[in-house]
């Protein structure tokens, strides 16, 4: 099998391609979860705030079976994205191993929230804050940066007010948070396109 030598100049121009390509792949699409997670967190918290604070139904918590279809269009979309990927890099897998992290996280406090006498927005908050603010830095994004700050923030707003009341601060956070980053990095997408 004979392999073409690349030149130094080939060579840093494959390179220079490369990371090029792998940046693009973590940012395009990247809006999609945060407008998704963002829009259905938001009213599943706020959802749960009102229907606890003016008792309109006894198991407030019903609104979050909306994270069920919110799973299934996650992972659909990823499978998609991840087929479609022309360069699969290090910092695709970062940002994916990131987020996945986050989600176990999130999942091992929801199972155990009983023991923080249900005060787990605000942890849930300060981990998608981390993440956010992550994600910001892999994408070079400041608003997701700003929004990683907002949701930290949140977190410590959260910690001192009544449990209910952390829905609230939640849907608020998430709007600050996830919402318009994510639409801010959806027109910068497509400017990018």
């Amino acid at each position: 099998m004979n392999e073409k030598q690349l030149s130094k100049e080939e060579s840093l121009e494959l390179i220079t391609n490369m990371i090029g390509q792998a940046k693009r792949n973590v940012a395009k699409g990247g809006s999609f979860y945060f407008l998704l997670w963002g829009w259905v967190v938001a009213l599943a918290n706020l959802g749960h705030y009102l229907i606890e604070k003016f008792s309109w139904y006894e198991h407030p918590y019903i609104v979050w079976i909306l994270m069920i279809p919110a799973m299934i269009i996650t992972m659909i979309h990823s499978a998609r994205r991840d087929r479609n990927a022309k360069v699969v890099s290090h910092y695709d897998k970062v940002y994916t191993h990131l987020w996945m992290a986050v989600f176990i996280a999130i999942i091992v406090l929801l199972f155990s929230m009983h023991r923080l006498d249900f005060n787990h927005n605000a942890v849930i908050l300060l981990f998608s804050g981390l993440a956010t603010y992550l994600s910001g830095f892999l994408l070079k994004f400041k608003p997701l940066i700003l929004g990683g700050i907002a949701l930290g923030v949140s977190a410590l707003i959260a910690f001192n007010v009544s449990v209910n009341d952390q829905y609230l601060v939640a849907s608020i956070a998430l709007i600050l948070g996830y919402l318009i980053p994510g639409y801010l990095l959806k027109k910068a997408e497509s400017e990018q396109v």
